[in-house]
Formats: C-alpha cells, structure tokens, sequence
C-alpha cells in the first residue's frame, strides 16, 4: 500500500508576520520557513501506518520553488520513504494545487492521500476537497482517528460542529488531518543523516500535464489594525456604561 502526503513550505507559526512596504505580499525575507503543522500531522500519519504494517511505502510531495526542497527532506527524515517536488515560481492557488495531485495520483496510484486540513498561511481549507472531486475519490476530512482494515476500507473518525462522525470509506481516499489526530515526533540525528540518502524526484507542472496559473491575484495585502489599549475601571456600574455606550456590546 503506498501513500501520499503532503509538505507545504510555509513561515514557521512561531514568527511574528511582516507586510512589505508596497503591500504586495508577505516579508520572507531572512524569515524561518517550516513545514505546515497540519502537514505535519499527515506525515505523522502516514508514517505510523507505515510502521503498523498497514503502509509498505511513504511519498510525500511539496508544490512550490526549489526551496520547498528543504521541507521534502525535513519529512523524509520524520519517516518518509522519498519525496517529489513540483517545481514552480508560479503562486499556487488550491485549485492548482488539487489538479497537480491529481496528476500524482495517476502516476503513482497510492491507495491514500493524507493532507492537512488547512495551511496555516491562506487558511483557504479547500485543497483535499478539490483533489477528491478531480479524482473521483472517497473523501475523510477534520480526521481525529484513522483506521486501516483489512477489507480495503479504512474507518475515519471526523471532527465536526456537532461533535465526532464516524464514518468508513473506500480505498483508494483522500484524507484531511485535524489537530487531534496524533503529535507529530521530532526528527532524529541518524535519520537527518539517512534522509540526505533518500531520493527526490522533481517534475514540472508542465511534466504533469497541468495549466497551474493563477486563477485570483492579490491586489493588496494589510496588516491587521493594532489592538486598543486596555483600561480600568472603577467599578461595575462604570463597565457597564461602557460596554453600553463605548463598545455598543449590549442594550
């Protein structure tokens, strides 16, 4: 059984993000670049399966320049077996995003494709969704538990509004991880060494057959407005008044 997961290049959650002067984009310039937590997740995953005996081989792909190489070997040495890299300049949008897997889902016909839910830089939620309806696939997303079974089924475990949906699906499956599906570990010194050994594939969009333009461009990007100073009032009847009249909260 082979799987896919991603790893997104994306500015580290811990670094505090800076608008450039122009406000044509983000400032990554000097900035730590990470893997996506979410993506993370998926590798964890996938790499779990894979020591369970449910897994015979890990692929995880990274869509963006050559730096993205940086997190493909990042996630080898947490356990991938090798990686792929769709090199492009291109700003990639989701939807290019899920035409490009659908294109490696051809290619290397995994029996499970494991996503984050998210990345933590567009925040967009969309990509897993698209790559199950481009490719024709049973769908898990917000999983907090997956289980393999032996009959080629695999039963999810689903966060949603209302609390957990159990739910099983059909392999071959497109997999989005939610925070609570499990702690990603950290890379050790030896497998940072193997990983330099493991092999990197890279293709272009073009390679793939897939038209990867931007369908939407930034006009302008702001930063969010500073947040007021606190005060401190005297007494209830005082916050009261101003939660009243000031804030407009309640009537």
């Amino acid at each position: 059984m082979k799987v896919l997961v991603t790893a997104k290049r994306v500015v580290d959650y811990n670094v505090s993000i800076r608008v450039l002067s122009d406000n044509s984009g983000v400032d990554l310039n000097n900035v730590k670049m990470s893997v996506n937590p979410f993506d993370e997740i998926a590798i964890e995953e996938a790499v779990r399966l894979k020591e369970a005996g449910k897994v015979e081989e890990v692929i995880v792909v990274s869509i963006g320049t050559s730096a993205c190489g940086e997190q493909i070997r990042t996630a080898l040495a947490l356990g991938a077996d090798r990686g792929i890299l769709v090199e492009t300049e291109e700003d990639m949008q989701p939807l290019a995003i899920a035409k490009v897997f659908k294109a490696l889902i051809e290619k290397e016909q995994p029996k499970m494709v494991i996503l984050g839910k998210q990345a933590i830089d567009g925040d967009n939620g969309q990509t897993g969704q698209m790559v199950a309806a481009l490719s024709g696939l049973a769908q898990a997303t917000f999983a907090s538990e997956v289980v393999v079974n032996d009959d080629d089924t695999a039963t999810v475990t689903r966060e949603v509004d209302g609390g957990l949906e159990v739910i099983s699906v059909k392999l071959p499956a497109i997999i989005t991880t939610d925070l609570r599906l499990n702690e990603p570990r950290y890379a050790s010194l030896p497998n940072i060494m193997k990983a330099k050994k493991k092999p990197v594939d890279t293709y272009s969009p073009e390679d793939l057959g897939v038209d990867v333009t931007p369908r939407v461009k930034t006009l302008k990007v702001t930063p969010p407005a500073e947040r007021a100073a606190g005060i401190i009032v005297e007494t209830v009847e005082e916050l009261v008044d101003k939660l009243k009249n000031e804030a407009k909260v309640i009537s």
